[in-house]
């Protein structure tokens, strides 16, 4: 008979193989998915960044609380529950009925409510395995599931290329079986192993303040990105400074209220063992350092590099997606064997080696040119998911063995909201030094690109494109000069000879001119990055000696027969 460890970890491994894939699909797919709805990239990015960072925002909402009160009414009840929501969501996703900026908003809507079922599944899978392994087991039993996550993430790219090829909504149509699979196998297979506490009260005020102040944080960083009147980025918009500042005032308010409170959301007395508090302040660095670089290097890829080596516009958002396999290959490789070594050795030294490699990496990721050499581009990143695989891995077994079992739950909850906030922070601060150096260098650029040319009446034209919805429209697999240029009075392009035209609406014009700046831009997001990811390391070397809780409390128990 299979034991039952055996059991959880193929079913929580399902739930994470399906949450990386459907991150992957949408992000190959979203090309396709705009087409299909019929969106214009030029002026509605905003759905595209709600359609990407809806998700993990409304995930580093929710997995608190739901980690919270899974302790209360039971995890594994919680857990099927979100592979319910999400095949449902999934379901909708592929209906979606509208056409245009209806279209996109349910789009949003429903992204929001797979979100949902997403948070069920990343605030329990991390405690049933916890409680299905023994201690000296867990961290292998944690870093294989990642592993199987990352599988997930290379399946979601190459189905995600061959569905957008055929019909968008495919995209999220395929989730849908593994969806019912994982619903019927969890209510099937799946055991409570630890008595819930129905004694504890849920602490509904901490959960709404909680849940307000970083909806409030996340959308203000969100809406950040976006440009504001004749600005580049919205950070001097009033209502996203007013957004941030009051998130912030309410997570200060929550805070003390946790200190009052008999059966607090939030267990601020984790932070006090310091093996967990360590790992979670290096997991939020750690974010901060990487959770924006995967997005940075597809535009690099989809924007630069792949039109540069012939690729068409419209193809690049899939091969973008392969060649970062090596990126995804090197934590594969490096994940089930970090776990497994922590078992032995602990979390401080693989994870704080694993820190600094990462850092080195992106160190030499600012040494590369626009027209990079491809195999020394894959060997950088390669060896940066083998970093990041060193540290994932032993530092979230380190963080769930130091946690009571009690409050399993919300350690798990309290480890993937700082995962998820830590991206979205990352991911707005990249798109904020990119977009902020591109606006500054690009109409010189254009400029002297166009007068060159014979072309200078288009200058005008190409200066008022926020940098924002060109790099979009590449992300999305358009060619922004050609969008630029079907919208302009027909006296203007009139006036352009059809060579000139032929030459900027090449694949290699646009993405000449402005790789020197795109990678200037870069480079500053990648020392940045550096620097985050060194001081993760100094966080992750400051943990202190490994601790297991039921290894603890059992010398405590030790001690106190002896004396």
């Amino acid at each position: 008979m299979v034991q039952y460890k055996w059991v959880a970890l193929s079913n929580t491994s399902l739930g994470v193989f399906m949450g990386f894939m459907n991150s992957n699909i949408v992000l190959i797919s979203l090309p396709a998915i705009f087409r299909g709805i019929g969106i214009n990239p030029f002026n509605s990015f905003q759905y595209l960044l709600w359609i990407l960072f809806g998700y993990s925002i409304v995930s580093a909402v929710l997995v608190v609380n739901l980690g919270r009160i899974s302790d209360i009414f039971g995890r594994v009840r919680m857990y099927n529950l979100g592979f319910l929501i999400f095949t449902i969501a999934s379901i909708l996703l592929y209906l979606t009925p509208g056409k245009g900026d209806v279209a996109a908003l349910q789009l949003v809507i429903y992204r929001v409510i797979q979100a949902i079922g997403g948070a069920f599944l990343m605030a329990n899978s991390a405690a049933i395995l916890s409680e299905a392994f023994p201690p000296r087991q867990r961290g292998f039993a944690l870093g294989l599931n990642g592993v199987i996550g990352i599988f997930g993430g290379v399946a979601g790219i190459i189905i995600g290329g061959i569905l957008a090829s055929i019909y968008w909504r495919d995209v999220f149509l395929v989730n849908v079986p593994i969806g019912i699979l994982g619903t019927i196998w969890s209510m099937k297979s799946l055991k409570q192993l630890s008595k819930p506490d129905r004694n504890q009260r849920i602490d509904l005020p901490g959960n709404i303040i909680f849940a307000l102040s970083l909806i409030l944080i996340l959308i203000g960083i969100t809406y950040g990105i976006l440009p504001y009147g004749n600005q580049v980025t919205g950070w001097s918009n009033p209502y996203v400074i007013s957004s941030i500042v009051a998130g912030l005032a309410l997570l200060g308010g929550f805070l003390f209220i946790e200190t009052k409170v008999p059966d607090p959301m939030f267990r601020l007395e984790l932070f006090k063992i310091r093996a967990f508090s360590m790992a979670s302040f290096s997991i939020i660095l750690a974010q901060l350092a990487f959770g924006g670089l995967q997005l940075m290097l597809v535009l690099l890829l989809q924007a630069i590099w792949l039109p540069l080596h012939g690729y068409s516009y419209a193809v690049t958002p899939f091969w973008a997606g392969i060649y970062l396999l090596p990126l995804l290959a090197g934590f594969g490789v490096m994940g089930s064997i970090a776990g497994k070594l922590s078992d032995r050795y602990g979390a401080r030294t693989l994870s704080t080696i694993g820190l600094v490699i990462l850092g080195i990496g992106l160190l030499f990721l600012t040494t590369l040119s626009y027209n990079f050499n491809y195999v020394e581009f894959a060997t950088i990143i390669f060896l940066m998911g083998v970093g990041n695989g060193l540290f994932v891995s032993p530092n979230n077994a380190a963080l769930m063995n130091a946690a009571p079992p009690k409050h399993r739950g919300s350690a798990s909850g309290i480890r993937a909201m700082f995962t998820n906030v830590g991206s979205t922070l990352s991911i707005g601060v990249f798109f904020t030094i990119v977009i902020e150096v591109l606006y500054l260098l690009l109409p010189s650029t254009f400029s002297s690109a166009l007068t060159s040319l014979g072309a200078s009446q288009l200058a005008p034209y190409m200066d008022k494109i926020p940098p924002t919805a060109a790099i979009f429209a590449a992300f999305l697999g358009y060619n922004p000069v050609s969008a630029i240029i079907s919208q302009l009075p027909a006296n203007v392009a009139g006036s352009i000879p059809p060579s000139v035209i032929n030459v900027v609406t090449s694949n290699t014009w646009f993405p000449s001119v402005i790789a020197p700046s795109f990678m200037q831009a870069l480079r500053i997001a990648f020392l940045s990055a550096a620097i985050l990811s060194f001081a993760a390391a100094i966080t992750s070397a400051l943990r202190g000696k490994m601790v297991v809780y039921e290894e603890r409390m059992t010398e405590v128990k030790e001690q106190k027969r002896t004396n």
